[in-house]
């Protein structure tokens, strides 16, 4: 946990990061926001939220954390509320923590993160110490990472939401493995969300996940959306179809992401980036236009001609 010094110092960090131009410019609220229902309350999520693997896995020293309060804080003026973390990701907790502390005043917050131990107590355990570390006094989601004991965990993530000690429970995966461990929990366990692997060109998602999350009321929320950053290298330097101006896009970032947000069943997407000007871009796919099953199909051409 910092100190109050450290804040000052933090704050002082974003000051100047501001001066030298390093502040991103807000997305363009003139647009309408893109919310998702949670199919298990009715409740509205912005489809944009943020992910912190390897990107809040940082030192707490001042340059560090001025640099990530201008990440957050450009994801705040984009409309965000979801950020999701892990026990897994190193010091990304303490950081969004950090960080959160720092704000003069803290926005809305969908505070997400993960379980990921064996053994109850040692499960309960992490939870606790991953909302001393997040700041969190209590959390919206958490979920078993990439299945880990999920027995165990998911039946302790029951009785804490039955509690009220957290709002949602879920599970999930990544690198597009365990669809069908994944896909007999969601047919068969009592969950609001899923979080899974799923973009452009990894679409097996489409096959069963994301119909089997829509016919139980799963909500889902997205990582890897740009393929760990592989997407960029295949249209690095090549224009922009005439279709994302269609859509309101005015980068290939934002075109990923508004083809994953055209799949009607999904609710959010989570990228993780540490560059203020990135964040800024993901964040301009959160509002606007999206396109409909013959302009994904479009996209596709698109994207398979880069």
């Amino acid at each position: 946990m910092i100190k109050r010094r450290q804040l000052l110092q933090i704050g002082a960090g974003l000051m100047a990061s501001q001066t030298l131009g390093l502040r991103a410019e807000p997305a363009p609220v003139a647009l309408p926001l893109i919310q998702r229902p949670i199919p298990s309350t009715g409740e509205l999520l912005p489809v944009m939220g943020m992910g912190t693997s390897r990107t809040f896995d940082t030192d707490a020293d001042p340059a560090s954390l001025a640099a990530l309060l201008a990440v957050i804080q450009a994801f705040f003026d984009g409309g965000g509320t979801v950020i999701d973390s892990s026990p897994m990701y190193g010091n990304a907790e303490p950081r969004v923590g950090d960080v959160l502390r720092a704000m003069p005043q803290r926005p809305k917050l969908f505070a997400a993160t993960k379980v990921w131990t064996t053994g109850r107590k040692q499960g309960i355990a992490q939870m606790e110490e991953s909302a001393r570390r997040m700041d969190v006094e209590r959390f919206d989601l958490i979920a078993v990472h990439n299945l880990q004991d999920w027995q165990t965990q998911l039946d302790t993530l029951k009785h804490w939401k039955a509690d009220g000690k957290v709002r949602y429970i879920g599970v999930t995966t990544s690198h597009g493995r365990d669809h069908e461990a994944l896909l007999q929990l969601m047919r068969s366990e009592p969950l609001d969300f899923v979080q899974f692997s799923y973009n452009i060109e990894d679409r097996a998602a489409e096959n069963e996940i994301l119909p089997t999350a829509a016919e139980r009321g799963i909500a889902t929320m997205i990582n890897r959306p740009f393929q760990r950053g592989a997407l960029f290298s295949r249209s690095r330097g090549a224009p922009l179809p005439p279709l994302a101006a269609e859509l309101d896009c005015s980068s290939w970032g934002q075109f990923y992401l508004k083809f994953i947000l055209g799949h009607p069943a999904v609710t959010c997407i989570i990228p993780a980036t540490a560059s203020v000007q990135h964040m800024a871009d993901n964040m301009r796919a959160n509002y606007g236009r999206l396109p409909d099953e013959q302009q994904r199909a479009e996209m596709l051409r698109a994207f398979g001609q880069l």
